[in-house]
C-alpha cells in the first residue's frame, strides 16, 4: 500500500510575501525547480488572495510591509479553516527576541532572519517535502 500524501507529481508550492523585488527575484532562484514552485506577491493585502486561490504548502512571510504587515497576515493565516494548517515561516531583517516572540505568539512555525542562506531554505523546503510525502 502506498503511503497517504501528496502525489508524486504534484508540485511543492511556496508562497512568498515580500515588498522587496531583490527578495522576489533570489528566493525562486534558490528553490525552484525538482518539483518547488515559488509564487511571490509584493503585500500582505495580496498574500490571502493568492493562498486561496492556490493553496500553499508553505508560507515564507516578511513582517515590515506597507499596509497588511507580516504578522497581521499570519494572524489571518491562523485564523482561516482552509490556511490555519500551512507552515508560515517569518523570511524577515527584523532579529529582535521582541519581533521573533510576536511571530511566535502569532503562531510562527518558525523565523528565518534576512540574509539568508540558500541551503537554509532548501533544507527548510526539503524537510516539509519529505514530511508531507508520508516518507
Amino acid at each position: 500500500m502506498k503511503p497517504m500524501g501528496r502525489p508524486s507529481a504534484a508540485p511543492f508550492r511556496v508562497l512568498l510575501v515580500d515588498d522587496e523585488p531583490v527578495v522576489r527575484a533570489l528566493v525562486p532562484a534558490m528553490l525552484e525547480g525538482g518539483g518547488v514552485e515559488v509564487r511571490c506577491v509584493e503585500s500582505g493585502a495580496h498574500a490571502m488572495q493568492a493562498a486561496h486561490e492556490q493553496r500553499p504548502d508553505l508560507l515564507l512571510l516578511d513582517i515590515v510591509m506597507p499596509g497588511l504587515d507580516g504578522l497581521a497576515v499570519l494572524r489571518l493565516v491562523r485564523a482561516d479553516p482552509a490556511l490555519g494548517q500551512v507552515p508560515v515561516y517569518m523570511l524577515t531583517a527584523r532579529t529582535k527576541s521582541a519581533d521573533r516572540l510576536a511571530a511566535e505568539r502569532a503562531g510562527a512555525s518558525g523565523y528565518i532572519e534576512k540574509p539568508f542562506k540558500a541551503q537554509e531554505l532548501q533544507a527548510l523546503v526539503e524537510g516539509l517535502r519529505q514530511a508531507g510525502s508520508g516518507t
